[in-house]
């Protein structure tokens, strides 16, 4: 006897508009996106304004004269007063205080890339008996205040005999920059492929070879980046220079701009000032103009491998 087994369908479950592919009103999330996009946008155009517009006037008013400054300080000038620049370099010294800085800042951002890449590498590539705690401390460094180390600072400093030198105050920014550089370039090596080494250790290559022709050349977007932001803590330190640098034929450009803006602060040459300050402000202002696409690059290397 064969049980014959019967299957029924299942009952149709009923489409609605908003369940239809096309059907029913867009959705909500899309309108939030939109909203969002647009106000974040808002934001961004508004933190740009307030950004642009103080530098746009300062340097608008180095052109100006005195009577410009005070009597209509949003207008444009009539005629540049180039004077005002030529003045600023010559009389208030900035040309000195031009030449220290860059003498100071070149000689430790090549230091600092140097030094801080060949740690970074090493710590990156290599396991070996304190590498997590060598590491730590260059993280530690970071977030130890400069200001509780002002003054042992200034007695070893000046106990080496390098006070009130150029090259004392190259390697006491080197030393400044290097926990931010170890942190950053250990990141940027781990995610370079470690297959390009290998194969230049089986070709027979150093391990300084490696480093110095494969593997720095690699990192140079890495490199870039930490140079940019080294580059603009070390233009614009003030506390540094301040302590260990009180030659006043030694001082460096933030030295300079404070005393700028005291003696001109006196006399009443402002339109001087303005010259001076944007002349310190020109230089940073150019290099990130020149390698923002590699400080991007640079920074989103290891999100993107």
């Amino acid at each position: 006897m064969s049980i014959e087994k019967t299957t029924e369908p299942p009952p149709a479950v009923p489409v609605t508009k908003t369940d239809a592919p096309g059907g029913g009103r867009p959705r909500r999330p899309r309108k939030e996106g939109q909203v969002l996009n647009a106000f974040s946008h808002g934001i961004l155009v508004v933190w740009a304004v307030m950004v642009v517009l103080p530098l746009l006037w300062a340097v608008m008013t180095s052109f100006k004269d005195d009577g410009a400054i005070f009597g209509s300080p949003w207008s444009l000038p009539d005629t540049p007063h180039f004077d005002n620049w030529s003045r600023a370099w010559t009389e208030a010294n900035m040309s000195d205080y031009f030449l220290n800085t860059v003498l100071v800042v070149g000689g430790s951002l090549i230091g600092t890339l140097v030094l801080g890449s060949m740690a970074a590498y090493v710590l990156a590539r290599f396991d070996f008996p304190g590498n997590r705690f060598i590491y730590y401390l260059f993280v530690g460094g970071m977030s130890f205040p400069i200001m509780l180390a002002l003054v042992p600072l200034f007695y070893v400093v000046n106990n080496m005999g390098l006070l009130n030198t150029i090259h004392g105050l190259i390697l006491v920014y080197i030393a400044y920059s290097l926990p931010f550089t170890v942190f950053f370039l250990t990141a940027f090596f781990r995610t370079l492929p470690s297959s390009v080494a290998e194969a230049a250790f089986v070709d027979g290559a150093s391990h300084s070879r490696t480093f110095f022709q494969i593997m720095l050349p690699m990192a140079k977007p890495g490199l870039i980046s930490v140079g940019i932001f080294n580059f603009l803590g070390q233009w614009n330190q003030y506390m540094l220079p301040t302590v260990l640098n009180t030659d006043p034929d030694k001082r460096v450009l933030t030295q300079g701009l404070v005393q700028l803006a005291v003696s001109q602060g006196y006399k009443g040459d402002w339109s001087g000032l303005f010259a001076g300050l944007v002349m310190a402000m020109l230089p940073v202002l150019a290099a990130y103009i020149v390698f923002q696409r590699q400080v991007v690059q640079g920074l989103t290397a290891g999100a993107l491998k």
